[in-house]
């Protein structure tokens, strides 16, 4: 009878997973309503569903000579986009020869009926080919087929989500979306060291809306009670320092309730209850939940690990000496490399109002850095005091006393006259690949990696035994392959290897 009981007990416990994520109903969040009847979702509108395409990346990566996941022998990609909205297809334009479309500008919209409350989505990313077109993945793979490449979505016009090959998840989920929520990253089958035509694709899948704030008829009168015809975006009722449209867009999940195969809503924030966001940081990245609202507008996502940078560099000197600037090159490859990893990479260079020019100086000292270049540059003496703790710290200088070095657990610099030095002597590598290995291996040191194998003097120098020692350590914080590798190492090269994707702390650098 006891057996019968508990029995009974871990059946009704294991009723309801998270879609694409374990865990149970009432761990997170409040159970909603599963559509049952026939209703108009918005008596407001008739509704249109858009899928826009935000942007498209090719993630292929210089590694040691090879080139993982070239998608095109003789060009860049020809990369075009087909959408399926309940099986109408749509096809974007090509965008010939870029490996980067940061403004695609195209969308796709369907009328769908009011009442039925899931609409069907495929998005499929395609590379143009005169020998036959291909298609790039994007997919996790956790379909029930093999060689999955493509997004199969299921969209709510009830409350604006959607799950599938996409949704929002938690990092403890037992099988958490960790490229993030309206991202996809094709290394998410574990094929980041395979040549399997990887990408990522940003995207967006929404309704028209009556009031314009984005959050459907359904919730405004079912769940929130506010006004379907008012505009309610920026208001923070509860005064938690998150406004509701966030709160609607990221509190929200589905999860399958196997008793009445149905997906369920759960509601884990609420806009009108305080909640302790200042303290939240479900993704371990070091940004709580309010600075994930206030760098939301660059794409962040709180249930996703993001990796902020403010960059500043030096204009050029009276005497010919050139301004120290990490090349556009050096940009994509570093933020390949942590996407690839699902550590969403954000260089501020100016393009996200911090990164400027600062005036040439010959020579400067790490003191004026950590003090006088920090106060005015950084934090522009208060006035940006809120990016302390949001963003790392990064300066490209004329000279520092040498090629790299931190400075604070959030700040460090790379010196170009050193570096420039070391792009001469080796000629046969990019100059792209020599400036994003140092600025990485810095990276790495505000990012609390550290084993024997990092900063190891003698890992320069193939008579020393050390050299050898760690050889099997291929990251770029061991100098044996700094200036020649853009990458930290994974471990799974043998002994005196060391796995440094699993062991960085994206929280060290806040503290100070």
């Amino acid at each position: 009878m006891k057996k019968s009981v508990l029995l009974a007990v871990a059946c009704v416990l294991m009723v309801t997973f998270p879609l694409k994520g374990l865990s149970f109903l009432g761990e997170k969040g409040e159970e909603g309503i599963a559509s049952e009847i026939t209703q108009d979702f918005d008596p407001l509108v008739d509704i249109v569903v858009t899928v826009e395409i935000k942007e498209i990346r090719s993630l292929e990566m210089p590694y040691l000579g090879k080139t993982f996941d070239k998608i095109d022998r003789f060009s860049d990609p020809d990369f075009y986009v087909k959408v399926f909205i309940n099986g109408e297809e749509f096809k974007s334009p090509v965008w010939r020869n870029q490996k980067y479309v940061y403004n695609p500008n195209w969308s796709a919209s369907l009328n769908v009926p009011d009442d039925v409350e899931f609409v069907n989505i495929t998005i499929q990313l395609w590379d143009a080919d005169p020998l036959g077109d291909k298609m790039c993945d994007i997919d996790n793979n956790y379909d029930n087929y093999p060689k999955s490449y493509d997004l199969d979505l299921v969209y709510s016009i009830k409350t604006g989500h959607w799950y599938g090959d996409d949704y929002i998840s938690f990092p403890d989920d037992w099988e958490p979306d960790l490229s993030g929520y309206g991202r996809a990253n094709g290394c998410d089958d574990n094929s980041i060291y395979q040549n399997n035509r990887d990408c990522e694709i940003w995207f967006d899948i929404y309704q028209n809306d009556f009031d314009g704030d984005g959050i459907p008829y359904w919730v405004e009168t079912n769940v929130y009670n506010t006004d379907p015809e008012k505009d309610n975006r920026g208001e923070d009722v509860d005064g938690d320092g998150v406004p509701i449209e966030w709160e609607w867009k990221w509190g929200h999940y589905f999860a399958w309730n196997w008793w009445s195969g149905k997906a369920e809503d759960v509601w884990i924030y609420d806009p009108f209850t305080w909640e302790n966001h200042s303290g939240m940081d479900d993704d371990n990245d070091g940004l709580n939940n309010v600075e994930e609202y206030l760098t939301s507008q660059w794409d962040s996502d709180p249930f996703r690990k993001d990796l902020f940078i403010e960059l500043d560099q030096m204009e050029a000197g009276p005497n010919g000496e050139p301004a120290s600037l990490l090349p556009n090159g050096s940009k994509e490859i570093l933020r390949t490399v942590y996407d690839r990893h699902n550590i969403v990479y954000h260089l501020d260079d100016g393009c996200m109002g911090g990164g400027e020019m600062i005036p040439f100086a010959k020579e400067i000292s790490g003191r004026a850095l950590k003090g006088t270049y920090y106060d005015k540059y950084f934090l522009h003496y208060g006035e940006n005091a809120w990016r302390k703790g949001v963003f790392h710290y990064a300066l490209v200088v004329y000279d520092a006393g040498f090629n790299g070095y931190a400075i604070r657990r959030d700040e460090f610099q790379i010196s170009s006259k050193y570096i420039e030095e070391k792009c001469r002597q080796l000629f046969f590598i990019d100059r792209s690949i020599v400036y994003a290995s140092v600025f990485m291996h810095e990276t790495g040191h505000s990012l609390a990696i550290w084993n024997p194998g990092v900063d190891n003097p003698d890992t320069m120098y193939p008579w020393k035994f050390d050299y050898w020692k760690y050889r099997p350590y291929k990251s770029c914080m061991n100098y044996g392959y700094t200036y020649i590798l853009v990458d930290y190492s994974d471990g799974s090269h043998g002994m005196n290897d060391f796995d440094d994707w699993h062991d960085l702390d994206l929280t060290y650098f806040d503290y100070y």
